[in-house]
C-alpha cells in the first residue's frame, strides 16, 4: 500500500493508493468492472511516456483518434525551482464524460532517474483515470490509505541547507576527422537558479569554441575559428496572479557578431492576461523592458564605431494555448535603439498544430523578421570563406522561415499493444 501526502489536488489524492494498486493488479481491475459498464477509452496526446502507459495500464482501452475517446489526456512538462520536473496532466472528458475535466500534477526531484519520473507519471495518470471510472462504479476490491502531512513543503524549505539554490555545470567536446577536413569543438556551461513562489533568480555562463580545418591542396590548410562567450542573469519578483517585475542583463563576446564585449541590462515588467496558474493550458503575456546597451567591437563597424552606448527598449506579446483541437504558440517582439528610431527589429514567430478531421492533422511553423538594428556589422566586405563558412554576420533587411506538414492515419480503432522487438 502506498502512503501519499495531502496536496492542493485535494480529493484526487484520495485515489493515489488505488492508482498504485492498479499498476500491479490491472488484470483484476479488468475483470471486476461493474456489470454493464463500458471500458474507458483514452486518447494520449502528450509527451508523457506513452508506450509505458499503454503497456502498464490494462484496465482501459487506448484509441488512435480523439473522436473515439471518453478521456482526452493532454500534458505539459516544465522545470521546477529545485531542478526537478513538473508534468501537468489535463484529463478532458468526452462522449459520456463531456464537461468533466480534471488537472493533476506529477512533480519529480532533481536527482530522480527517468524511471522514477516515469512511474510517478504512471501513478498520476492512473489516479485521474480511476476518478473518471468512479463516476460509473469502481471495482469492489480497491482499498485506499492516505497519510496527511500538511505543511510538509514549508518545513522542507526551512530545512533546506541550500536555501532553494540549484547549481549546474556541464561540458562537451566533439571531434570529427576526415582525410581533407578536421573539425573540433568544445562547450562549457554553468548556471545557478533559485525559484520560489515569490522570486525567480537565474544566472548562467557559457563558452563555445569551434575550429574547422580544410585541406584545399593549395598550400597551407584553411582554418576557421568561431568563439562565443556569454553571461546572463534574470531576477523577477511576483506581484500577484497577473503581474511581475524583474531585471535582466547580458554580457557577451562573439567573433560571428564582431563584438569584443557587449553589455545589456534592463528592468522589465510583465502582465499575464490569464492567471499564471493556468500556464499549462493557456498563456497571454505582455512584457516591456527599457534599458541600455553598450558594445565594443573587434573591427570598425559599418557606421564607423569601435564602441558605443545607447538607450534601448523591447516589448513583446506571447500567446500559448493547448487544447484537444491542437496547439498554438505565437509571439511578437519589437526592439529599438532610442538614439535612432530607424534602428529596430520586429519579429513574429508562430507554431500551430490543428486536427482537421479524423486522422488528419496539419502542422505549421514559421517566422518573419524585419531587421534594421545590425550596428555591429564590420565596415569591410566579407571574404568568400567568411560567407561560405558563415564565420560572420551578414547584412540583411529581413528573414522569413516557414514549414508546413501534415499527418494522416487510418486503420485500427485501438492502440493498446506495445511491442518493443527489434527496437521498433
Amino acid at each position: 500500500m502506498i502512503k501519499a501526502c495531502a496536496a492542493p489536488i485535494g480529493t484526487w489524492l484520495i485515489l493515489l493508493a488505488a492508482g498504485a494498486e492498479a499498476a500491479t493488479r490491472t488484470a483484476t481491475l479488468q475483470q471486476t468492472l461493474p456489470p454493464g459498464t463500458a471500458r474507458l477509452r483514452v486518447y494520449l496526446d502528450c509527451d508523457c511516456f506513452e508506450d509505458y502507459l499503454r503497456d502498464q495500464i490494462r484496465f482501459v482501452d487506448f484509441v488512435r483518434q480523439p473522436q473515439d475517446a471518453d478521456v482526452h489526456l493532454l500534458a505539459r512538462t516544465s522545470d521546477t525551482g529545485g531542478g526537478g520536473r513538473e508534468t501537468v496532466l489535463r484529463f478532458i472528458g468526452r462522449a459520456r464524460f463531456t464537461g468533466h475535466d480534471e488537472e493533476l500534477r506529477a512533480i519529480s526531484l532533481s536527482g530522480d532517474a527517468e524511471s522514477t519520473r516515469r512511474d510517478l507519471v504512471l501513478r498520476t495518470v492512473e489516479v485521474g483515470l480511476l476518478a473518471f471510472m468512479a463516476r460509473e462504479g469502481l471495482p469492489g476490491d480497491v482499498s485506499v490509505e492516505v497519510a496527511s502531512d500538511r505543511g510538509r513543503d514549508a518545513r522542507q524549505m526551512a530545512d533546506d541547507p541550500w536555501n532553494a539554490w540549484v547549481f549546474s555545470i556541464s561540458g562537451n567536446a566533439n571531434f570529427n576527422i576526415e582525410e581533407t577536413q578536421h573539425e573540433r569543438s568544445w562547450r562549457l556551461d554553468a548556471g545557478a537558479d533559485r525559484i520560489t513562489d515569490a522570486w525567480k533568480v537565474t544566472v548562467g555562463f557559457s563558452v563555445d569554441r569551434e575550429t574547422e580545418e580544410f585541406d584545399l591542396d593549395e598550400g597551407a590548410p584553411l582554418t576557421a575559428v568561431q568563439e562565443e562567450r556569454e553571461a546572463e542573469w534574470f531576477i523577477a519578483r511576483s506581484l500577484g496572479p497577473h503581474w511581475s517585475v524583474g531585471l535582466t542583463g547580458q554580457v557577451e563576446s562573439s567573433t560571428f557578431e564582431n563584438t569584443r564585449l557587449a553589455f545589456e541590462t534592463a528592468p522589465a515588467i510583465e502582465y499575464s492576461v490569464f492567471p499564471y496558474a493556468d500556464y499549462a493550458t493557456r498563456e497571454l503575456r505582455l512584457q516591456y523592458a527599457p534599458g541600455v546597451a553598450h558594445a565594443r567591437y573587434n573591427e570598425i563597424t559599418l557606421y564607423g564605431e569601435f564602441d558605443e552606448t545607447h538607450p534601448a527598449h523591447e516589448a513583446s506579446i506571447t500567446f500559448d494555448r493547448r487544447e484537444p483541437w491542437g496547439s498554438a504558440d505565437v509571439s511578437l517582439e519589437f526592439s529599438q535603439y532610442l538614439h535612432d528610431f530607424s534602428k529596430y527589429r520586429l519579429e513574429l514567430n508562430g507554431e500551430a498544430s490543428f486536427r482537421i478531421t479524423r486522422g488528419l492533422s496539419i502542422d505549421l511553423q514559421g517566422g518573419i523578421s524585419r531587421i534594421r538594428d545590425q550596428l555591429s556589422l564590420p565596415r569591410r566586405d566579407a571574404s568568400q570563406e567568411e560567407v561560405l563558412l558563415r564565420l560572420r554576420e551578414l547584412q540583411s533587411g529581413y528573414e522569413i522561415r516557414f514549414d508546413v506538414g501534415f499527418t494522416y492515419s487510418f486503420g485500427a480503432l485501438f492502440n493498446n499493444v506495445v511491442n518493443p522487438r527489434f527496437g521498433r
